[in-house]
């Protein structure tokens, strides 16, 4: 329900500030009076895009603002899809615009798209004017409608949730079917690669090992003319450390019978003659193993030039990191192996969700045929009196060859306002006056089964008077006891049927002219309404009509 609209510096206005009443409630003034400009900036506070232009001559800054109450709109979902802050109660939106051309939008203050602005808007206020004829000629429209009247909420929010896993089950088959065919592309690369790494038959730090063999094969005289040299110098037959230690101590040992000292040379030099007599002993032992061997020295630079070559070939440093690759490449012809198995899978469970998503859409559409009837019935008998008593009206329905979002049905709302004509899509055939009134038949069906957005019906009664306006009036009446409905008329008939009347005019200032709006009082109301029967004079005759019509009214 809209609660309030302020309105500072857009085209005509200076400053307004209005509140509304739930219910129905019209607005009235004269032709160019602003009414227009007043629903102009409603638009552009619910999204509609804007320019410079739209700011009061003069002023840097234009701000419309609404406020609303959402207490039976169940928004949350939205607000926390959105990250907004949600309040039960209250939403209030604003729409700032700069004379450079920027504009900014908030909902409770927190800065939103203009997108996020305009689908908000579209659940709060739904403004339907006479020209406004592509929303009764959407299939889309027309199916939700027929879901209205026939409380398909349940239904639909099952089948949705279905429809959601038959379309992931889909993509997830289409991403596999791609990778697979990739895979399969790539499999004879990726099984020539990894077949030459098992045939290297490498192992975890061995190219390290093979790296210090070759050191020592490269070196082998080297090494084993410095061994020998060592165990000469350690243990030579003429003038070897081990005997010239072992006669030191042997001289230590002597002198402990007279010098207590010598025990201690003694032992450090038995130590050392134990320590370097294995030391000669190893070395001699050592310097026999080594020997210079060409083919094992080919074998291991054969073995390392192949690893060196695996290695630049696939970038990488190490033998750790070629195993890791022969790992990786083993995975991969597993998953390759295991596609076949997985489509298959998917493919089944495929089958199983589109065979339930059938027969969800089937249910849908036999409830759909039922209030496809009812709509037809009752929308002729709301519709006859409205100065077409020839309407013939029905809800064609087709079947779909595969399921969608919402089902399986094709809707296409048939029409004619003649007796014998032929039965056309209603977008095709209806005028604008015709759909207008078909419009406002079928909110008023509907209202009663769902919570509707607030209702501006911006003069749909152009080219109707009489007791067709009335009966028009009536619907509105009874439409605005479910809903906060308002209609912008020029027929006394529908004015004096509102609970509160709002009016639109200008106001001649020093500076300009500005448009105002304002909420009649009961003698306010009276003058107005014997203005719209009467013209600019008042006569005793037009007041007493007046007074008479807003009777009625009530």
């Amino acid at each position: 329900m809209l609660n309030s609209l302020f309105i500072r510096n857009f085209v005509l206005i200076d400053s307004l500030d209005i509140q509304f009443d739930k219910g129905f409630s019209v607005i009235t003034g004269e032709t160019g009076a602003g009414k227009s400009i007043i629903l102009g900036a409603l638009s552009l506070v619910l999204g509609q895009r804007a320019d410079g232009k739209s700011i009061k001559k003069g002023a840097d800054k234009c701000v419309i603002e609404v406020s609303f109450d959402i207490s039976k709109y169940q928004l949350e979902p939205f607000f926390l899809e959105n990250d907004l802050e949600y309040d039960a109660s209250s939403c209030i939106l604003r729409r700032e615009l700069f004379s450079s051309g920027k504009s900014r939008a908030f909902v409770n203050d927190s800065p939103v798209s203009l997108s996020i602005l305009k689908e908000l808007g579209t659940r709060l206020i739904d403004i339907h004017s006479q020209h406004q004829n592509l929303l009764l000629g959407d299939s889309r429209f027309q199916l939700r409608v027929l879901d209205v009247m026939a409380e398909n909420d349940i239904l639909l929010i099952l089948y949705k949730k279905e429809f959601l896993r038959y379309q992931g089950l889909k993509r997830e088959l289409k991403a596999l079917l791609q990778k697979a065919e990739q895979s399969k592309q790539d499999e004879d690369y990726i099984r020539f690669q990894l077949d030459q790494l098992k045939e290297a038959s490498l192992s975890p730090g061995e190219q390290e090992e093979l790296e210090q063999e070759q050191e020592t094969l490269s070196h082998a005289e080297e090494i084993k003319g410095s061994l020998y040299k060592i165990s000469e110098l350690l243990d030579g037959e003429e003038m070897g450390s081990v005997q010239l230690i072992k006669e030191a101590l042997s001289l230590a040992d002597g002198l402990e019978r007279y010098y207590p000292k010598a025990k201690e040379f003694a032992e450090r030099l038995r130590s050392a003659y134990i320590d370097l007599n294995d030391l000669a002993s190893e070395a001699d032992s050592q310097k026999e193993d080594i020997e210079f061997n060409p083919g094992r020295l080919e074998w291991v630079n054969d073995r390392l030039n192949l690893i060196y070559t695996l290695e630049q070939k696939h970038r990488v440093s190490s033998v750790d990191e070629l195993l890791a690759l022969q790992e990786q490449y083993e995975k991969q012809l597993g998953e390759i192996s295991s596609y076949d198995q997985l489509i298959e899978d998917l493919n089944q469970q495929l089958e199983v969700s589109h065979a339930e998503l059938l027969q969800q859409a089937g249910v849908l559409s036999v409830q759909r045929k039922v209030a496809a009837n009812t709509i037809a019935e009752q929308l002729v008998k709301m519709v006859s009196p409205l100065g077409m008593p020839n309407i013939r009206f029905q809800v064609d329905m087709a079947t779909r060859p595969e399921p969608e979002a919402d089902g399986m049905d094709d809707i296409c709302f048939m029409f004619s306002a003649n007796k014998n004509g032929e039965l056309q899509p209603v977008a095709q055939t209806a005028s604008g006056g015709e759909i207008s009134r078909l419009m406002l038949c079928i909110k008023a069906m509907i209202a009663g089964f769902t919570a509707l957005p607030t209702i501006i019906f911006d003069e749909i009664d152009t080219g109707v008077s009489g007791d067709i306006a009335d009966k028009m009036g009536n619907i509105m009446q009874d439409l605005g006891s479910k809903m906060q409905v308002f209609a912008i008329t020029h027929l006394p008939q529908i004015a004096a049927k509102g609970t509160a009347h709002y009016f639109v005019y200008k106001e001649d200032r020093e500076d300009g002219t500005a448009t105002q709006i304002k909420r009649l009082s009961d003698e306010e109301r009276v003058n107005e309404v014997a203005r719209m029967l009467s013209g600019a004079s008042l006569t005793k005759a037009s007041l007493a009509n007046a007074k008479d019509l807003l009777r009625k009214g009530r």
